[in-house]
């Protein structure tokens, strides 16, 4: 059996993108994008420092209500702190107990109200 050279040329990997859908509460007036944006362009941590992006992470806002945050192949950089920061952001602005995040898929997160009316009624049937 002949011992054969593995090729140690790694593939280059393609910078991974993040989505937060805001659609929604943008269009109903009561969630700030641009405010957002900053939000995360301060508080983002990359390298255990804030301030930090350089390269390594871009911030972008879409022109269909949602931001787009590019992160680079040798980048640690985990969807959850994303939900995290997001989440963070919803409770400085009192928005926290009507609008909640979720995964609406692997790379995406959306921004949606809470079923409130659902709630309501279930209180009003109770009685």
């Amino acid at each position: 059996m002949a011992i054969t050279k593995k090729d140690n040329k790694a593939a280059k990997k393609a910078p991974v993108k993040f989505t937060i859908d805001c659609s929604s509460p943008a269009n109903d007036g009561i969630f700030d994008i641009d405010s957002f944006e900053k939000f995360l362009h301060d508080r983002v941590k990359v390298g255990g420092r804030t301030g930090n992006l350089a390269d390594a992470v871009a911030i972008a806002k879409g022109a269909s209500g949602s931001l787009t945050i590019t992160v680079q192949p040798n980048t640690q950089f985990p969807k959850r702190y994303i939900k995290y920061l997001t989440k963070k952001f919803l409770k400085k602005h009192q928005l926290r107990d009507w609008i909640r995040v979720i995964s609406s898929s692997k790379n995406a997160y959306e921004l949606r109200y809470f079923n409130i009316a659902d709630a309501d009624n279930d209180a009003e049937d109770d009685e």
